[in-house]
């Protein structure tokens, strides 16, 4: 573990960042929610007119006439109880994938989570001709669940011993917190379409081999935050992101002071640090660097 916590209140918090999204959309619905009622126009009439154009649709044709419901189903909850449930899982989830892989994985794990969990919902429930046969009666799909089970097993995957509540007995593995949502999150499903129960399963799937594949090199997310950058690069261009290249590397700092002497824990080394564990995530720093870290915390700088 590093001494270093994301906090909440901190520049680029991913998990600040999807509950901001969540909370809004959820204020925003049910402002709409209380407008139908003071106007004495009947519930079916909000839920027909304004909450499906959020919600995922069982049915195919309905969904050609609104494509982005396949992303937007992911950040929309009718229920208030719906909603502190899924942030509290999201908290206890992303709170320690974000401390340990870094701040720009938990959104991609939960968009591809969200993405791949619709679309099987959608393909179960067009394709099996169990549930294909009650499909006009199909409640459509929403709530961030299958995203938040996607992190819930990316998060394990990543660290299936990870302690929480260390004073109690030592702490509790990772691990056990996640059967207790698993179970959770499917007997709560026992009596909903079984398209939503094959989403969730997929969901954790994709969340497993997110992290599988980071651990081989390859970062599944790397495109959604090169691409975050990109619209942030055209809008801020002061501010402009560029990658240090090898030249880069090969000369010193011009700007600090030649023969200058400090200490043997530095600040300029103990900052790139702290900026590669933000970055990556603490598994990806070298043995010299977490060494370096660990005398960091036991010395004044």
């Amino acid at each position: 573990m590093t001494n270093r916590k994301i906090l909440l209140g901190q520049d680029n918090n991913a998990l600040v960042l999807l509950f901001a999204v969540n909370a809004l959309v959820f204020v925003f619905i049910n402002f709409i929610k209380i407008i139908y009622y003071l106007s004495d126009i009947p519930v079916e009439f909000f839920y027909r007119q304004i909450l499906n154009w959020f919600t995922l649709p069982a049915q195919m044709d309905v969904l050609v006439s609104r494509p982005w419901t396949i992303f937007v189903y992911m950040f929309t909850h009718h229920s208030i109880w719906h909603l502190i449930s899924t942030s509290l899982w999201l908290w206890c989830f992303g709170y320690i994938l974000q401390d340990l892989a870094g701040n720009n994985k938990l959104i991609p794990v939960y968009i591809y989570g969200g993405l791949v969990g619709g679309m099987v919902f959608l393909l179960a429930n067009n394709l099996v001709p169990v549930l294909e046969r009650n499909i006009a009666t199909t409640e459509p799909m929403l709530g961030a669940g299958a995203a938040v089970m996607a992190v819930a097993v990316a998060t394990t995957t990543l660290a299936p011993d990870y302690r929480i509540f260390p004073l109690i007995n030592g702490g509790i593995p990772l691990w056990v917190l996640t059967a207790i949502f698993v179970a959770i999150d499917f007997a709560t499903l026992s009596g909903a379409n079984g398209g939503i129960a094959a989403a969730h399963l997929s969901a954790g799937a994709i969340g497993y081999f997110f992290i599988r594949q980071l651990r081989r090199g390859s970062d599944w997310g790397a495109w959604m935050n090169n691409l975050v950058d990109w619209f942030n690069d055209l809008f801020n261009p002061e501010k402009k992101h560029r990658k240090s290249s090898a030249k880069d590397k090969l000369h010193y700092n011009a700007g600090k002071k030649p023969y200058e002497k400090i200490s043997n824990i530095t600040q300029q080394k103990l900052d790139a640090i702290l900026d590669k564990i933000n970055q990556q995530g603490y598994q990806f720093l070298t043995e010299e660097e977490k060494e370096f870290l660990k005398r960091a915390g036991s010395e004044e700088l």
